[in-house]
This record gives structure tokens, C-alpha cells and sequence, in this order.
């Protein structure tokens, strides 16, 4: 597997390629935004580490212009800024987690694990873990059971497990499901994956709906 590190410290950067290689992904390391941006459109990598502060074009930066190429490799945003706006803006840009400094290795590999690991998904079904949605006839499923969702509950569902390496927050599920100029309260979204944490529960799920603290919803398999 073959990881991109975006990062302009060169002690740190050191570090990562060690961490990495030790187990066994392939690295390539480059120093600042436009040579991120110039490896992440030539290369095949199964996923990035970008860190925010970079010279010439920061992370951010990078982030949006290659979402924006259609670019959908995983990406890791990795920087000292700890605040809950820098995460939110690293996600909302494409970023699929973030990681502030200082950080553990085995933490920093258990997510590029999570961000990497594709859920098994054909034209009609999603699965994660122990659960299918089936995306024809809106039932989830396991071996014990099954269960039809409502429209709604559905739709928050499959954008969760198609999009299993993101934090999603509750305002794109609202945008998303009940329009740009609803007016539909945020804890309505609340309930909804309260439901869905029911359902998933009663069918003894092996994936939960995890809540990122003032950032929005994931799913993982336990």
C-alpha cells in the first residue's frame, strides 16, 4: 500500500516515512503544497497525510483543489492546530480525519487502517461488519434479521456507510436529505440517527454510529 506525506518539517517527516515503512507501506514525501498537489495528480496512492502549515500553498488549499479535480483518495489532514473550526474546515473540504500533533503511532496508523479500508459495496448493497443496506428495497440486515428503514432513515444510512472513512455533520445531512433552503432543525437529524442506532442494536450490528465530538457522525465496525 502506498501512503503520500505532505509535510514541510523534515524531523517530523523522517519520522512518518520510519512509522509507515516499518509497517510495510510504501512512502513518498514532499515538502510543500504545489509538489502535494503535483505527486497527488501523477501518482496512485491509497492515501495521504497533509499537514495544514506547509510553504508556498498551505493544506487546506491543497485539499480543495484536488477535491475539486475529482480527486478522491483518502487524505489524513495532520497539523498542530487543535481548534474545532480547522477540523471542521479540513472535513468539510474533503479531508477524511484529522490528526493533531502531538499524535501516537499506533493511533496515527489505526486511522490511515480506517481510512483506507474500502467497505464491500456492489450496485445494490452496502456491507460493513455484519450489516447490509440494500440500496433497492432500503432494508438493513444481519444475520439476525431484518429491518425496511423510512426514506429518511435510509438515505442518512447509505451516505454513513458509503462514505464510512468521513465525518459527516449534521448540517450536510440536513442540506443533503431535506434541501439548502429547509428549515429543518439540526436535532431533527438527532433523532433520526438515534433510530438508526436502535435499529442497528435490535440486529446486533457489528458497525455502530459514532459521534465526533462537535464535528458530526461516522460509522465503524466493532
Amino acid at each position: 500500500m502506498r501512503i503520500l506525506v505532505c509535510e514541510d518539517e523534515r524531523q517530523l517527516a523522517d519520522i512518518l516515512v520510519a512509522i509507515l515503512q516499518h509497517s510495510n507501506y510504501s512512502v513518498d514525501v514532499v515538502n510543500d503544497g504545489f509538489s502535494a498537489i503535483d505527486y497527488m495528480d501523477t501518482g496512485n496512492y491509497d492515501g495521504v497525510i497533509l499537514d495544514i502549515m506547509m510553504p508556498k500553498l498551505n493544506g487546506i488549499e491543497v485539499l480543495k483543489r484536488i477535491r475539486a479535480k475529482g480527486n478522491t483518495v483518502p487524505i489524513i489532514i495532520l497539523s498542530a492546530k487543535s481548534q474545532i473550526d480547522d477540523k471542521i474546515a479540513g472535513l468539510d473540504y474533503g479531508a477524511n480525519d484529522y490528526l493533531t500533533k502531538p499524535f501516537e503511532a499506533g493511533e496515527l496508523l489505526a486511522r490511515i487502517r480506517a481510512m483506507t479500508r474500502k467497505p464491500t459495496q456492489t450496485n445494490a448493497s452496502i456491507t460493513i461488519g455484519n450489516i447490509t443496506l440494500n440500496l433497492t428495497n432500503y432494508e438493513i440486515s444481519s444475520e439476525f434479521g431484518t429491518i425496511r428503514l423510512p426514506n429518511k432513515e435510509f438515505q442518512i444510512l447509505e451516505m454513513l456507510m458509503a462514505n464510512q472513512t468521513q465525518v459527516l455533520s449534521a448540517e450536510r445531512f440536513a442540506e443533503r436529505i431535506w434541501g439548502y433552503d429547509s428549515d429543518v432543525d439540526i436535532s431533527t437529524v438527532w433523532v433520526y440517527i438515534s433510530n438508526l442506532r436502535k435499529k442497528l442494536t435490535s440486529l446486533k450490528s457489528t458497525m455502530h454510529i459514532k459521534a465526533v465530538r462537535n464535528v458530526g457522525y461516522r460509522v465503524e465496525e466493532m
